[in-house]
């Protein structure tokens, strides 16, 4: 079974195609700059080792449906693609960010499906339009099953003491504002290879699964389902992040706008685009922030130990909040990649069980690695997520059980 993956951004298109028999990359790609004079697409034939299989460039693409229709001229061009037609595409997965609290599960998708999509557009005004308008190009294009999978179903499970606000009741039933989270994908994807790595079913493992990028988030799951995580009604929410604030005191909302006379627009502009490390330190990539510490920069020393800090305190909560723990598991960009962050994110919490390796926490890791130390009562892994494949196995699970 081969399996299309689409992530429709508002002006961009990531896609990956998947030959389920051994759950391996045939192509994947991504065309950026939708509805620009000039489009960019880069395209890879797997394995991506080869440079030679590697195809860039840029054109005009006016829309989704022209992106769409040049990535199905490469994934079949005889030298460029794998497959002689695009009949042999026998499923679509769509990723879509916001389902609200009526999709728990990946769903096939029909017209109520599609109007549920859109009833939720109010609390994904970004990213639901978006991932619509890959759906309905891509529907009109295949004449194969199309699956949605939610970023916000697999936090669905929480209790309500977890997702509900202490606002008037009457706020979350005439607008469903509630704690919904994100990076759901990614998160069941780690609990799934968590689970494996530990020698148990997911159902029987408890795990504290950390998702640190641009975008960071962390999850509590109890018996393989989540039972809280750190973001909200939108990804704001949480740990300190890229260019995002996280958690801060509601009323610096109403502060702004009467000291600075700043509209509510701008103020969340403020929150999700100048904020995070952007905001302290003027650098949103770790990368840069890193070599800055090193020559001296104390505002990105400073922006480092805050969100060592934020991710300290949230681990030490879901710790509570779960009784036992089995393993805590890092994921993600940062996450996988920057030993310092990790260290920093653990420091000190030796006496609540976590003794980290740090030999182990210093390598680099393209498969799952563990990096606590022999005596650690709780363990810690780095496991890289593969969003693209959850959604690839999620939808093929659906299509089975249809």
């Amino acid at each position: 079974m081969k399996i299309l993956v689409i992530n429709s951004g508002s002006s961009s298109l990531k896609y990956q195609l998947f030959d389920m028999t051994d759950k391996s990359v045939l192509v994947s790609g991504l065309v950026e700059r939708i509805g620009a004079d000039v489009s960019g697409l880069k395209h890879k034939k797997h394995p991506d080792t080869d440079t030679e299989q590697v195809f860039v460039e840029e054109k005009g693409m006016p829309d989704h449906k022209a992106a769409l229709e040049r990535v199905v001229e490469l994934i079949v061009d005889p030298d460029k693609g794998v497959i002689a037609s695009a009949e042999e595409i026998n499923a679509v997965g769509h990723r879509v960010l916001h389902g609200g609290d009526e999709f728990i599960a990946p769903s096939l998708i029909d017209d109520k499906v599609i109007a549920t999509i859109e009833k939720f557009i109010p609390l994904g005004p970004l990213h639901n339009p978006a991932n619509l308008m890959g759906i309905r190009v891509a529907m009109k294009m295949f004449a194969v099953p199309h699956v949605a999978i939610f970023d916000t179903a697999f936090h669905q499970t929480m209790p309500a003491e977890a997702y509900m606000y202490a606002l008037p009741y009457e706020l979350y039933e005439e607008l469903r504002i509630r704690r919904y989270g994100f990076h759901g994908t990614s998160h069941k994807y780690i609990v799934r290879e968590g689970a494996k790595q530990l020698g148990k079913n997911p159902e029987d493992v408890n795990l504290i699964t950390v998702h640190l990028g641009n975008g960071s988030s962390m999850a509590a799951v109890r018996n393989g389902k989540c039972v809280d995580t750190t973001m909200g009604l939108t990804p704001l929410e949480g740990l300190l992040m890229g260019t995002r604030s996280g958690d801060i005191d509601p009323a610096v909302i109403y502060f702004l706008h009467q000291q600075k006379g700043m509209s509510f627009d701008e103020i969340d502009t403020l929150l999700n685009k100048k904020s995070g490390f952007l905001g302290v330190c003027g650098m949103s990539d770790m990368r840069d922030i890193h070599a800055a510490i090193e020559k001296g920069d104390e505002r990105c020393k400073l922006a480092l130990e805050m969100f060592a800090y934020r991710n300290k305190k949230y681990i030490g909560s879901y710790l509570a909040a779960l009784g036992k723990v089995d393993a805590i598991i890092f994921t993600a960009g940062i996450g996988e990649n920057d030993d310092v962050a990790r260290a920093m994110s653990l420091e000190g919490l030796e006496g609540l069980g976590i003794v980290l390796d740090l030999e182990a926490n210093g390598k680099r890791f393209s498969e799952a690695g563990l990096i606590s130390a022999p005596e650690s009562a709780i363990q810690v892994w780095v496991i890289p997520t593969n969003e693209e494949l959850e959604i690839a196995e999620q939808t093929m699970e659906v299509i089975k059980a249809s």
